[in-house]
């Protein structure tokens, strides 16, 4: 009986539901104060630079278009391939009926349409006897195609100096048009495509210093001469006067005092940045870092080896895709006569004890104990990898050579209670 008077309920439920307004079925819309008593959501940052390289920049309200025009050849391959395919063929069909018209005109103005059929009449153009053929005479001419059907006769000089002017014209338009197109196909834009940059930056210690680092590679075996890389900080600031300077950019120093930023990339490297005294990061820790709102913009230059022709490849970092405590994983092994680089561990990361405080503390703090005892060389998860045996064995054999057995914690620790 009770199951029956459940099933009797439910059903009496469900007609009420039906019978409420539909604003009062449907979900309740969240009110103010809602949104005020939940968890505030961050909104993702604006880019000024893609993954992909692309700067996510747009010209508006330029009035003084005239300047695209001064450097036509520029503008004509800077253009998307659909506007480059319509203007090459338009250029040259202008061409071609503005010639033809021209022919057309000399053989009305001399009568060679009305008095073509007449023997003994001598016209400028053999068999042009309308705009059409007019027309094909011009393409003739200009491609140099020679069918032989129509050709001019030497008793027209207009004829022969309209065909010099056609020929230099013509010979000036194929230039550009053919030149816009080849450099525009041999743009290295698309090598580009084969340089890799990690999908994360990491922070973390490096010989006693904090560093930032991320990973570039290149997949193809045809290598990038000359190669350098640079990197800004793109972070909007407030002067002392007040000023507001949106979006500033901060040179980020990865090695050029040094010649670290000149690259012979064969294999992937990891590009490090040490945050000393003149980073922008100097007196920012993990908290501090993690409330800043920034972009690190990479800039990786080169030379293409096959054509020698300049290749630039960039990307950028978020404040959120720089990763505090992390290292790379490593991805080149030897083998039997060659170096392998495993490309499925290219942006792989794993988490390592580092400070939570500013690398500015960091340096304080090694400057009252050159030693870092706290810090491990390894992670806690490539200690896991490590043989569990190794240090019991050492152990036995001390033991056996009669000396005492030396503690696990640290060796650095030892070596400053005897050198004081």
């Amino acid at each position: 009986m009770l199951p029956l008077t459940l099933h009797s309920y439910l059903c009496a439920r469900m007609k009420q539901v039906k019978k409420l307004p539909k604003h009062l079925r449907e979900a309740q819309i969240p009110t103010d104060r809602t949104h005020l008593i939940s968890d505030p959501v961050r909104k993702p940052r604006q880019r000024y630079v893609q993954k992909d390289g692309k700067c996510n920049v747009h010209h508006g309200n330029v009035q003084e278009t005239y300047r695209y025009l001064s450097d036509l050849f520029t503008t004509l391959v800077d253009l998307r391939w659909r506007l480059s395919f319509f203007i090459f063929t338009l250029v040259y069909v202008v061409n071609w009926l503005f010639f033809g018209f021209l022919w057309w005109l000399i053989a009305l103005i001399r009568g060679d349409l009305l008095h073509a059929d007449e023997e003994g009449w001598t016209p400028c153009v053999e068999n042009l006897n309308s705009f059409v053929s007019a027309f094909l005479f011009s393409i003739e001419t200009e491609t140099t195609i020679g069918y032989g059907y129509r050709v001019i006769t030497e008793k027209c000089p207009e004829g022969i100096i309209l065909l010099l002017v056609q020929a230099i014209l013509g010979s000036i338009v194929n230039a550009m048009m053919v030149g816009c197109m080849f450099v525009k196909i041999s743009q290295p834009k698309n090598r580009a495509e084969t340089l890799m940059f990690s999908h994360k930056a990491v922070i973390s210690v490096r010989d006693n210093k904090m560093c930032l680092m991320f990973r570039v590679g290149d997949l193809r075996n045809s290598h990038i001469v000359e190669a350098s890389i640079r990197a800004k900080l793109i972070r909007s600031q407030q002067t002392k006067e007040g000023e507001f300077i949106p979006l500033n950019q901060t040179d980020i120093n990865i090695g050029f005092d040094t010649g670290d930023d000149r690259l012979f990339l064969v294999s992937p490297l990891i590009i490090s940045h040490e945050i000393n005294e003149k980073s922008p990061f100097w007196e920012m820790s993990r908290a501090q870092m993690e409330k800043e709102e920034f972009e690190i913009v990479v800039i990786l230059e080169g030379m293409v080896e096959a054509t020698g022709m300049t290749c630039q490849a960039r990307s950028s970092y978020l404040d959120s895709e720089v990763l505090w405590g992390y290292r790379f994983t490593p991805v080149l092994s030897l083998e039997k006569g060659f170096y392998e680089v495993d490309y499925n561990n290219f942006h792989d990361i794993y988490e390592t004890n580092t400070p939570t405080y500013s690398a500015k503390e960091l340096s304080a703090r090694l400057k009252e104990s050159p030693l870092l005892p706290h810090l491990p060389l390894l992670s806690p998860d490539l200690r896991q990898h490590t043989d569990p045996f190794s240090t019991q064995t050492t152990q036995d054999e001390r033991e056996k050579d009669g000396e005492k057995p030396a503690e696990t914690n640290n060796g650095s620790a030892n070596r400053l209670e005897k050198n004081p």
